[in-house]
């Protein structure tokens, strides 16, 4: 067997690649005490290894106090209701006041480290306008179980959005690839089959609104703005929605109550437990300021 993957058998809090790359930072010595560089290198049964893994470094972000709604939190991971308003990660222009600045006060001293750094691992974010629910990894272990889960499509994500005029048919499947606007490149578009990626949304009417509707969207993959990108094709734009909204006969409506984002909620997020392989299932309700929106709209 090789050397990283026996390793890593061994030792299941780690990750393949954690392993791979503590063997290439000289972390491993083998027989004799000699350094074994070579992740590759074939082992049998009575070889003696010597692994040490070095104390996470410390995260680039700031450690910030923020106020945060936590459905669920143990050893391994952390589901957080963030609210609408919040970037997750750190960026040009938004440099602090994230979740996960937020994150690294909060869970000080309990984050293994991600790849060696002690940090939140992030396998999935929700725009910064957009409220609910996401999972966040404590433990490389998680992190990788985590990010296995979401490249398969096996997590349950289900969002409520209140969009312009009422879906015919009231349910459906939008099945388009989604990618870089060629006329904005800060803007997703859909895209012919091959370029940039292939996403799938499934949407139903969940109750009709004045010239509106609440539609649940459950995806079955998860591609930058894609709700948006996906109900805006089908002429079902957000309301709210300052990029790929196209205005309407609510605008009044909005400015009245000062409702300035896409009308968005990551409202159910079911996967399951990467560590005790149990099944977990959290929904959150809809934001206060969405809750009004849609109340101003009911029929």
């Amino acid at each position: 067997m090789r050397l990283d993957r026996a390793l890593a058998a061994l030792v299941p809090e780690l990750s393949r690649e954690r392993v791979k790359a503590l063997i290439l930072a000289g972390h491993v010595l083998g027989p004799g005490g000699k350094p074994a560089n070579d992740p590759a290198l074939k082992v049998s049964a009575q070889s003696a290894f010597a692994l040490s893994i070095p104390q996470a470094a410390p995260a680039e972000a700031v450690a910030q106090h923020i106020d945060l709604v936590i459905p669920y939190e143990d050893d391994h991971l952390i589901v957080i209701d963030k609210a609408p308003g919040m970037v997750v990660h750190p960026a040009a222009g938004n440099p602090d006041g994230t979740l996960v600045n937020a994150l690294l006060h909060h869970c000080a001293g309990q984050l293994s480290g991600i790849g060696g750094v002690a940090r939140p691992g992030i396998v999935h974010r929700i725009d910064k306008d957009t409220s609910g629910l996401l999972v966040v990894a404590k433990t490389d272990q998680a992190h990788e179980g985590l990010a296995r889960q979401f490249k398969d499509h096996s997590i349950d994500r289900r969002y409520l959005a209140i969009v312009s005029g009422r879906p015919a048919p009231p349910s459906g499947t939008v099945n388009q690839w989604i990618g870089r606007s060629d006329a904005d490149r800060k803007k997703m578009a859909v895209q012919r089959e091959g370029r940039g990626k292939h996403a799938v949304t499934h949407y139903r009417t969940l109750q009709p609104l004045d010239r509106a509707a609440l539609v649940e969207c459950r995806l079955e993959t998860g591609r930058t703005h894609q709700v948006r990108v996906h109900m805006a094709h089908i002429g079902h734009p957000l309301l709210g929605d300052p990029v790929y909204g196209r205005g309407g006969p609510h605008k009044s409506l909005l400015a009245e109550l000062g409702f300035r984002r896409q009308a968005l909620h990551a409202a159910k997020l079911g996967f399951i437990h990467p560590v005790t392989s149990q099944a977990l299932s959290f929904e959150s309700p809809i934001a206060d300021d969405m809750q009004q929106l849609f109340s101003h709209l009911c029929v």
